[in-house]
């Protein structure tokens, strides 16, 4: 394939935002394509292939909207952008910095917003339905946006309560007894939920709602015998429920109230022979109406790219060997 030079105008005051610290973004798009880089004053010259070159073009350009934006350009819009291009996929990174796509800021003033088209259609589902089922690889947000959510409709008003929960149940291994009192006992395995509360709303804030019981963090076992109205309910690591615990808890959801139930069906923690309570629901469900289920996938991966890799890399090993999942 013949070599092709394109020439993209870049402002000066924008050239170190787009090139990144130490010029890492351009390197890892040059690396990534296989082209060859010059920069002269406010042009940028891309030397390569042709196909590989507009690829290259196509991630500097949507680096640009969000410099132009006065978005800070992170590692990981570099690489959803450069994965975007590479597999030829619609759609940009710059379109996920929207305002209209923002959820809500956390204490520090982090904007929290969807950051893959994975993750945009899981937040519109949120919006759209009573219940939604979010599946999906460690590292994809499930359980974090649906913390903002939760907590944005809290604070708008749209549900008097939060209602977090999980299975207690110790991920592969054997902790024995646990000191202290119920809470201290049940708290470690909360503890992800905490870690997302305290980020977002803080935890002076959390403890003084928590304290009025409008927010509650419970095992999944508390949730027996209730009925959960007017209330934003997250049921987090459904894929440890049992088919009696779901059904349970699906049957609790009352009036006003909206759940999420996230699981990764990949890593299971129930004893051996025993089906998994996310893994029937999914197959029970998925014709009702106002019930949304959404599966993301290792594209949408938002943790260090190292993360995406693992992912990936292991999905690669239990396909073909048809690894009990349980």
């Amino acid at each position: 394939m013949a070599v092709v030079k394109k020439t993209i105008k870049i402002e000066e005051q924008r050239i170190q935002a787009v090139f990144g610290q130490f010029d890492k973004n351009i390197r890892k798009i040059e690396k990534s394509f296989n082209v060859n880089y010059v920069c002269r004053d406010d042009s940028l010259i891309l030397e390569g292939e042709e196909s590989a070159v507009n690829k290259a073009e196509r991630v500097i350009r949507d680096l640009l909207i969000i410099a132009k934006n006065g978005s800070e350009i992170s590692d990981q819009n570099v690489d959803y952008s450069i994965s975007l291009a590479s597999n030829g996929d619609n759609g940009n990174a710059s379109d996920l910095e929207s305002d209209k796509e923002l959820i809500c800021h956390t204490l520090a003033g982090r904007p929290i917003r969807p950051k893959t088209f994975g993750q945009k259609k899981y937040v519109e589902a949120i919006d759209n339905n009573m219940i939604i089922f979010g599946t999906g690889p460690a590292g994809t947000g499930k359980t974090y946006l649906a913390m903002a959510k939760a907590i944005t409709a809290f604070k708008k008003g749209d549900v008097e309560r939060i209602i977090l929960t999980r299975p207690a149940i110790e991920a592969g291994e054997k902790l024995g007894f646990l000191p202290g009192d119920l809470q201290s006992k049940i708290d470690p395995y909360l503890r992800p939920l905490y870690d997302a509360l305290y980020e977002i709303m803080g935890a002076d804030s959390f403890q003084k709602n928590m304290e009025k019981g409008l927010i509650e963090v419970a095992p999944l076992a508390y949730m027996r015998g209730r009925t959960l109205d007017n209330a934003f309910i997250v049921l987090d690591e459904a894929q440890n429920t049992t088919q009696s615990q779901m059904k349970m808890f699906l049957t609790r959801i009352g009036f006003g109230s909206k759940a999420i139930i996230t699981g990764d069906q990949s890593q299971k923690d129930l004893a051996a022979g025993t089906k998994s309570g996310l893994d029937i629901a999914l197959k029970v469900v998925r014709n009702i109406d106002g019930i949304a289920i959404c599966n993301l996938t290792s594209k949408d991966v938002v943790r260090h790219p190292l993360v995406q890799k693992i992912v990936e890399a292991y999905e690669k090993y239990e396909k073909p060997q048809g690894h009990d999942k349980r």
